[in-house]
């Protein structure tokens, strides 16, 4: 075997290492390799001066070459130190301890893994989905598995539902990157209290948190982090509003006794959550809602209601947006229903909060879309038994591609 083809095909580059032999069986090429005597070294102190202690055989995958599987054979020497006694094997740079495969062999893994399934990279290579599994596992723990918080400057924090078997799961989010940084067990305050811990160590300088309406969210940010400014999520907001305005429509449905009133609200559900902009024409999407809230006036009131808060997020300044909210909560508590009154109630409570997002525009939209990419992860994966595993796949997940592998 050639010095380019030891080098390049094998990334061998151990010094003292040369080509003894090959055999070919098969599909499978065995390149025999042996070390060099004037080479063994004590693998603790380095020196030269040992004693051969016997060796043990070593086998080791290498990869393809022109579809045909290539194994590194070699005797790995055990060696005695007279410089400190030690007694251990020596030490080879091109694969890792207790490990089957070369490193050119787990390179070639993770690049077929930006491409395909673990599943397809094993019947690939000829090898277990558990071997493919661990190699990536390994990488996205030296990678991904301790993520820095130093820097963090703005985050978002939310919640994912992942299943009977995994439950909820609490995600921190830095906005400026987009990667995820902590992934806690649960949902909650108490989900966030290892990432408490971890941030305090790192005197990271937190200027804006966003989440949701959540008390447990905001008490947590206000006790850890009392100089960052809480961003309510607009998202969220409307979110909220959508579900107060269903359960107004599904009170009205109940309680009205007209036949021909029951039958224009049924199946106006999704018609009220949808933005006006968003209706469909062709299935006279906005004459079905019109006709709804022309027949209720509480939920006509509501729904104006609800497109009008839209535009709190859309105003030139901060002292619009504040003009504005302060208009808005006015004619909530007097429009006569119950469910703006509460609403208007809770806007309130919450203003300071609100109208932090004219300071830090900011929102956990990013870490929403991220959620989204996780659940396609899973249901691509058909779930995930490795927790650990999954973790690191959600740490890496920023640098995943819209076509999701693996």
């Amino acid at each position: 075997m050639s010095t380019a083809q030891w080098y390049h095909c094998l990334a061998i580059r151990d010094r003292g290492w040369h080509h003894v032999g090959m055999k070919f069986s098969g599909n499978t090429v065995t390149v025999r390799i042996a070390i060099e005597l004037s080479y063994l070294a004590c693998p603790s102190c380095g020196s030269r001066d040992v004693i051969r202690q016997g060796q043990v055989e070593r086998r080791l995958l290498a990869g393809q070459m022109n579809f045909k599987r290539m194994i590194v054979s070699f005797g790995l020497q055990r060696v005695k130190c007279r410089s400190c006694a030690t007694i251990r094997q020596i030490k080879i740079g091109f694969a890792d301890e207790n490990r089957r495969y070369t490193k050119q062999f787990e390179r070639y893994v993770l690049e077929l893994s930006r491409e395909m399934t673990i599943q397809g990279v094993a019947r690939h290579l000829g090898v277990s989905w558990d071997v493919v599994k661990d190699i990536q596992k390994r990488y996205l723990g030296r990678k991904f598995g301790n993520p820095k918080l130093k820097h963090l400057r703005t985050i978002a924090i939310d919640e994912i539902y992942l299943g009977k078997r995994h439950r909820f799961r609490t995600l921190v989010m830095d906005l400026e990157t987009g990667a995820v940084v902590f992934v806690g067990k649960g949902k909650g305050a108490a989900a966030l209290d290892p990432f408490w811990k971890r941030l305090g160590r790192t005197k990271a300088k937190i200027r804006a948190v966003a989440a949701d309406m959540s008390a447990a969210y905001m008490q947590a940010v206000r006790e850890h982090l009392p100089r960052a400014v809480m961003v309510l999520d607009h998202f969220h907001v409307i979110k909220l509003f959508n579900e107060k305005l269903t359960q107004l429509r599904r009170d009205i449905y109940r309680e009205t006794t007209d036949l021909l009133h029951r039958e224009v609200l049924k199946g106006t559900r999704w018609l009220l959550v949808k933005n006006w902009e968003n209706l469909n024409d062709k299935r006279n999407e906005k004459q079905r809602l019109l006709e709804a809230l022309r027949i209720n006036e509480p939920l006509a009131i509501a729904y104006y209601m609800k497109e009008e808060l839209g535009l709190l997020w859309k105003q030139q300044n901060k002292a619009s947006a504040d003009s504005f909210l302060e208009d808005w909560i006015a004619r909530a508590q007097v429009s006569g229903v119950r469910m703006l009154q509460k609403l208007a109630q809770t806007f309130a409570t919450h203003r300071v909060a609100l109208l932090a997002y004219y300071d830090y525009p900011i929102s956990t939209g990013p870490l929403e879309a991220t959620n989204n990419k996780i659940k396609t992860m899973q249901r691509q994966a058909y779930g995930y038994r490795d927790l650990e595993f999954f973790i690191l796949k959600i740490y890496a997940s920023h640098t995943m591609k819209y076509a999701l592998v693996g």
